[in-house]
């Protein structure tokens, strides 16, 4: 009885083990799409420090998942207890990691805020100025998300940079709408827009409009961390049954 109870705690870890292996893969593949995708988030994220580190961070989480899930599917196989125990301090300090810095993301969830952005834009927006790493940024995320500001073009008329380098302008042109939604697309009446028509203009605010693109994805990876953090709880519990019923 002992026997068949340790051969399915061994397949169950084994179980969840890969679970945690497929999970790294998933970090991973992510980790690379932010980083290399085409599509305007790769400039966004080389030019924001947050975003590069974190991106940076998703895929190192994603190769040591991918190697424990590794380690923990050889360790139950092979009832190997070395392997076990450097499998369960490992994945116990990922757990306590994982778990710190989503109280820190609680913690600091008003730096995420519109009222946050808004102050931002406004006090450092520097129009078409492509050498400020920040100007150049909004510039990509209103241009790709076709979308202006934080809440909608007004945020300019409040802009003391922004209105001191372009008196002449109403708005900048990363506002104005394009036939394709690109750096390269060209400008529906440019000139129109800079006075301040609106039919020229994106009118949607860039924090409405991301928040809109990725609702359902900021739900899927919530679930899929909560998901990843209980599948790490039970594979350190049977690793532990395991390591003390092997002989």
């Amino acid at each position: 009885m002992e026997g068949d109870c340790l051969s399915c705690m061994k397949y169950l870890m084994f179980v969840f083990n890969f679970f945690i292996f497929l999970g790294g893969t998933c970090l991973l593949g992510v980790g690379i799409w932010v980083i290399v995708d085409p599509t305007g988030f790769r400039e966004i994220v080389a030019t924001n420090p947050l975003l590069f580190t974190g991106a940076y961070i998703m895929l190192a989480m994603g190769a040591m998942l991918f190697l424990l899930g590794f380690l923990g599917c050889c360790g139950a196989i092979r009832e190997n207890k070395c392997l076990l125990l450097f499998f369960f301090m490992f994945i116990l300090l990922i757990f306590l990691a994982e778990l710190s810095a989503a109280i820190l993301a609680f913690i600091f969830r008003e730096n995420l805020t519109r009222e946050f952005f808004t102050k931002e834009l406004k006090k450092h927006y520097q129009g078409n100025n492509e050498s400020d790493i920040f100007s150049s940024t909004w510039n990509s995320v209103m241009i790709t998300f076709g979308c202006c500001g934080v809440n909608g073009p007004e945020d300019f008329k409040s802009a003391p940079r922004f209105q001191l380098l372009y008196s002449h302008n109403a708005f900048p042109e990363a506002c104005c709408r394009r036939e394709i939604q690109s750096r390269d697309g060209v400008f529906i009446g440019k000139e129109n827009c800079l006075m301040g028509k609106e039919i020229y203009q994106n009118r949607q605010g860039c924090y409405t409009v991301i928040l809109n693109s990725f609702e359902t994805y900021v739900y899927l990876a919530g679930a899929l961390a909560i998901g990843v953090l209980a599948i790490e709880l039970f594979a350190m519990i049977f690793a532990m049954c395991l390591f003390r019923g092997i002989q």
